[in-house]
Formats: structure tokens, sequence, C-alpha cells
């Protein structure tokens, strides 16, 4: 079917950006990110300064941001604002220096028309009560550079209600954006935070296609692109990754950073430390050496995770001995679970534990 391109704009809401500290996170929905970012399972390339429009869109409609299991009510409200008429739009304005902070005029333009041309047609929605609800253009329409610093556009009912109205969400940091220049690396950390948090594994072609890449082997796609994005990501994100390849097949396994941002943690033990360390926890705690393989990698690789099973430790001697026992009552094993679940408490009491619960490494 198709419909006259000159069809009239209703224009129902204005969202006004607050003003003063911006948010550490945002809640990206994964129908808009499925819909609008990975359309049919592969990423667009969009550039930063359009991932900076999107990141501020939501941080301004972030209050209003619902889950409609939790507020049915707001969800009936959303359908009578926005979803009675074809053609429904909201009305917002972004400070310019937000999406080219060096204050290029010609870049916030760029943005902009990017974003009024990209996924640009007919979309068709059903309301509440079972209306077929349509609206053409793309995720903004007729936007307007204002030399005050500022630019005006609308926002579809459709790709609105994608980004407030949210079933599944994750979190994303806000200066997520502003940190990283490479919009493919911000791209792969949407997607990651989506996968599950035992990991994933994908072919070298799906990985090629999914994020418009085209290295020819597994390696290259490891340690051309894999190693960077994971390194700006230990930096600046709160959730990075390990990588490893077999043949084709390439896993990604996402861990938990301590997403403080222009800051690295540098070791703090010798590799002999390390190693002798491992090798106290096999012999007095009976670890078979199958047994030793995740919880070795964790412990040796990864800065945070060893002090985090360091911590988990002490807290089994202190609990053991209330209890008038000796922590060598927990073998192999028993050991590993004893130590995972005081990981996970101690995670979930955490500042990013609190951003994502499930994000905590897994030594079994």
């Amino acid at each position: 079917m198709t419909f006259p391109q000159k069809d009239r704009r209703l224009v129902r809401k204005e969202f006004i950006a607050r003003t003063g500290k911006e948010p550490e996170r945002i809640r990206l929905g994964n129908g808009f990110v499925d819909d609008f970012i990975f359309e049919d399972q592969e990423a667009a390339d969009i550039p930063i300064n359009a991932l900076r429009v999107i990141f501020n869109i939501i941080a301004t409609i972030s209050s209003e941001q619902f889950r409609p299991e939790d507020r049915p009510q707001q969800l009936s409200l959303f359908d009578e604002e926005f979803e009675t008429d074809n053609n429904v739009f909201a009305v917002m304005k972004i400070k310019n220096h937000k999406i080219s902070p060096s204050g290029s005029t010609r870049q916030v333009i760029d943005a902009y028309e990017f974003l009024a041309r990209f996924r640009m047609g007919w979309y068709r929605s059903v309301n509440s009560r079972g209306k077929e609800i349509r609206t053409f253009g793309g995720l903004i329409s007729t936007p307007s550079y204002e030399h005050r610093g500022y630019t005006s556009f609308l926002i579809s009912s459709y790709w609105l209600k994608k980004l407030m109205v949210i079933p599944e969400y994750n979190y994303v940091l806000y200066n997520l954006v502003y940190n990283i220049r490479n919009n493919k690396h911000i791209i792969f950390a949407i997607w990651l935070s989506k996968i599950p948090p035992t990991g994933t594994a994908l072919k070298l072609s799906t990985l090629n296609r999914k994020f418009g890449l085209n290295y020819k082997t597994a390696n290259d796609l490891c340690f051309k692109f894999l190693k960077p994005a994971r390194s700006n990501l230990d930096r600046y994100n709160s959730l990075s990754f390990h990588f490893k390849y077999k043949g084709d097949m390439i896993s990604i396994i996402p861990y938990a950073t301590d997403a403080v941002p222009e800051k690295r943690m540098e070791p703090d033990k010798s590799p002999i430390d390390i190693t002798r360390r491992l090798r106290y926890f096999r012999k007095r705690y009976g670890l078979r050496e199958d047994e030793m393989l995740q919880f070795s990698y964790q412990y040796r690789n990864i800065l945070q995770t060893r002090e985090l099973i360091e911590k988990a430790f002490r807290e089994l001697i202190r609990t053991s001995r209330l209890k008038g026992k000796s922590s060598t009552e927990f073998r192999g094993r028993g050991f590993l679970i004893e130590i995972q679940e005081n990981m996970i408490k101690l995670y979930r009491e955490s500042k990013i534990g609190k951003l994502l619960p499930n994000g905590y490494p897994v030594i079994l």
C-alpha cells in the first residue's frame, strides 16, 4: 500500500533537555536496538555524531521511559497521546555542542541529515485498541539548525515508542560516545550488552557481516578489530570482553569493568607471584587440573577478577572461623563453589554490580 508523503504532521509534545549534570548511563530498549541499529542482524554504520544525537535523545526522555508490565497505565496514556492519529510527532531540541564538542557546524548538520534520511519510510504500529497507526519518516524529521546553539527536530511516534516503552533494555554509559571515537566500537559495546554473561560464539563470516567488516581470517578480526575495541571498553565502559578463536569460530565472553574514565589499573603482582598463589590454591584445596582451567585463567589475566577472588577468599576464611571450621573442609569444586558464591555477593554489593547484577565473573 502506498501512502501520500505530504500527509499532515501532528505535534503532540515537546521534550526539553534537562540542564545540569549529564546522566551516568542511559537505557537502550532492545526493540530499538534490534530494529534501528541492528536491522536484519546487521549493524548500521551510524556515524559518531549521529550516535551522539541518539544518546542525547534517550537522555532527554529518560525520566519518561518505562516497562509496560510495571506501568500499564502509562502505556495507555502513551497510546492516547501519540497513537490515535497517523503522523503524530514529538518535538525536541538539543544543544549543538553536545553533538560536536569542537563546535563544527558541518558535523552537527551532517549528523541530523544522516538520521533524517536513515531508515526513512512508512512505519505501522497497532495501538492498545487494535487500531493501525501509520507514520512516515526516519528517526527524526525536519531538523532546524539554530545559530543560538540548538537544533530542533521532530521524532515520529513509531520510533518514540521504541525509545520510551522498553519491556527489555540494557544500560549503556552516556559518555561512551564522547570517550570513544570509533563508531563501530560503540555499536559493538551496545551489542555486547545484549549477549548472555556466559558469552557467545560466532563464525568469522557472521561477525564480518554483523559489523560491516571484511577480515579474511579470524586472527585478523580478533587482533585488528576486537583487541582495539576491548582496549577502549576496558578503559571507558562498564562492560568489556574476552575473545578467543579456533578455526573460523570466535568466542566472545563479557566481563564487568570498573568503568572509571581515563584510568587504567596496573598489575599489582608479578607473573611469578601469581603462579605461586595459584599453586597454593591448587594444593591446599585439592583442585584438579580441569577445575583449575577457568579459575586460573580469570585469576591470572584479569586484575579486577583477581582482586574479587582474593576478597571472596578472605570472606571464606572469616566465615569459616566464625563457625569454628577450617576453610580446607571445602575441597575441589566445593571450594570453587564457595568462592563463586562469595564473589557474586561481593560483586552485587558494588557500584557496577548494581548496574549489571549478572555481570559477575565466572570461575567454574
